[in-house]
């Protein structure tokens, strides 16, 4: 039947019991699925992940700056990585890292829930925050608007 149509035969389910076999016109198959995973590529939101540096000593107001940054980068559909980085000594106090970690989770609030817990790579813990339901998406650079032409001499 299928040549006689002059499409293919494909075998959709081998394991089926009989063989499930469809008559289509394969290349024209091959081409939609093509397509759709394209549509679906140009769909997906790429997160950006970007990084917060912290020391174990970190003062008030650095902190209350890179929380402001965190929450900004969150509110432009990014994903944060806050790292805290330890040094010499701080090695063994590396439960001031998990507390400022976590103390900065909880500031985070509902603008970015925490994906991963605290986890010690090396000499630094990170924490990884992806932005919460409510975070809108990038604008996207506009196109430049047109000039006006300049107004013709008399």
């Amino acid at each position: 039947m299928a040549r006689e149509q002059g499409v293919d035969l494909v075998e959709v389910a081998a394991t089926a019991k009989p063989p499930v076999c469809r008559i289509m016109d394969f290349g024209k198959f091959l081409y939609q699925q093509k397509k759709k995973a394209q549509e679906s590529r140009k769909k997906q939101k790429v997160f950006q992940v970007k990084e917060l540096k912290f020391r174990p000593n970190i003062d008030d107001h650095d902190y209350d700056f890179k929380l402001r940054n965190a929450i900004r980068f969150l509110g432009e559909g990014d994903k944060v990585k806050a790292t805290v980085q330890f040094r010499g000594r701080e090695m063994a106090r590396t439960d001031l890292g998990v507390s400022l970690l976590q103390r900065f989770a909880k500031d985070i609030g509902e603008k970015g829930m925490v994906e991963t817990t605290p986890e010690m790579a090396g000499n630094r813990m990170h924490v990884i925050i992806a932005p919460g339901p409510q975070a809108k998406q990038k604008p996207k650079k506009a196109a430049p608007a047109p000039s006006e032409p300049a107004p013709a001499k008399a």
